[in-house]
């Protein structure tokens, strides 16, 4: 074992023995054998239909650290705790990135993944963007597949309508006082059960146009699943809610008349005509959702798609408006504000029948009632 792990491995056997019951078991890692330190367990009881999208502390998370330029090996913790120095780097300055992954328990039994690879592939990405030493592929993969099983318990069965979200996150903790990237990083992934992302569940809400806040700049890290890029947008997010809204749209900074995003979410709408259209802009996050959407909608339901810039003079000439993210995978758009006007699309109870069809397949595809013919859900080994 190298050096570096083997101290890891020392200092965490020393500090970190846990009680499961009331049997005493020391963190496991890696490369050794689960056995009796990770013992599977029933599944938890809770009320998994009434859950709302919030944190509860399940039973592990795993860790993996850079340090004198190499990554260690991924450790297990059931400490929900961060011991940090009070100078880390993105206390101060901000090298913090983030994803969003959603496990499901299938039809079948079967606990999956959808699409995670493309969450570390934006991953790597969003380290690049933000002068950060990048995850490997192979590691976010393997520390991923840990989680999940030392958690399986924590996985909301199926038909119940939750599922376990998984946050894999990246912070610089080297201790500075000067503005430059860390040359120390704290890799963690944490799990847990959520529900609905909005309480309303996949009713239509309303939404309101914000020409007066920015949320990104072109060639910033409006493309970045960076908390940078989230923390700027909770202006709009507290207006939105005090003005009676679900959520902000944003129009382009430079001639604030492009739509951007929606709140946390990409912006999608289909036309009259049966077009499927998205902003194209260098100031918003590439969404999987959005990415398997477009891919559904054209090849599925032989819709047009279109990835361009969207006027804000278009609302009115859309059928159907919707939000769509990993949280709630589409979040439909009853009624848009934009200064005097009101633009609504359909009924204020139920979502548009092509944003439905969508929504439905995507879930289907997921908890596999439905062929899973492009090979998105990744099965874990439990």
């Amino acid at each position: 074992m190298k050096p570096f792990i083997e101290i890891t491995k020392i200092l965490a056997q020393q500090s970190l023995k846990f009680s499961v019951g009331l049997k005493t078991f020391n963190p496991c890692f890696f490369g050794e054998s689960c056995e009796g330190a990770c013992p599977k367990r029933e599944k938890v009881k809770l009320d998994w239909k009434n859950l709302g999208f919030g944190y509860a502390v399940t039973d592990y998370n795993c860790r993996a650290f850079f340090k004198n330029g190499k990554w260690s090996e991924p450790t297990i913790f059931p400490d929900e705790t961060i011991n940090l120095s009070i100078a880390a780097q993105f206390i101060h300055y901000g090298q913090n990135i983030f994803e969003g992954i959603k496990v499901f328990e299938q039809k079948n039994g079967d606990i999956t993944a959808f699409r995670p690879i493309e969450n570390a592939k934006r991953f790597i990405q969003s380290a690049k963007a933000c002068e950060m030493v990048p995850v490997p592929e192979e590691l976010f993969m393997k520390t991923l597949d840990k989680v999940v099983q030392l958690n399986h318990r924590w996985v909301p069965p199926y038909g119940s309508g939750a599922s376990l979200y998984v946050r894999p996150f990246q912070m610089g903790v080297e201790p500075l006082m000067g503005v430059k990237p860390s040359l120390q990083y704290t890799f963690i992934i944490l799990v847990t059960p959520v529900g609905a992302y909005f309480k309303s569940g996949f009713k239509p809400g309303k939404f309101a146009v914000a020409d007066d806040l920015d949320r990104a700049a072109p060639f910033g890290l409006g493309k970045v699943k960076a908390a940078a890029n989230y923390v700027s947008g909770l202006r709009g997010t507290v207006r939105a809610k005090h003005d009676g809204y679900n959520e902000i749209i944003y129009l382009d900074c430079v001639q604030r008349k492009y739509i951007e995003e929606s709140g946390p979410a990409n912006f999608i709408a289909i036309t009259k005509d049966n077009k499927y259209v998205t902003p194209k802009s260098s100031s918003i996050l590439t969404s999987i959702t959005n990415m398997s959407l477009r891919e559904i909608a054209e090849k599925d339901f032989g819709m047009t798609v279109e990835e361009r810039p969207i006027s804000v003079d278009e609302l009115a000439d859309f059928e159907e408006v919707g939000a769509c993210g990993t949280a709630a995978i589409i979040s439909p758009i009853h009624s848009i504000t934009y200064k005097d006007k009101v633009f609504t699309y359909g009924s204020p109870d139920k979502a548009g029948p092509k944003l439905t069809q969508l929504y439905n397949h995507i879930r289907a595809i997921q908890l596999g009632e439905a062929e899973d013919k492009y090979n998105w859900n990744y099965k874990f080994n439990i």
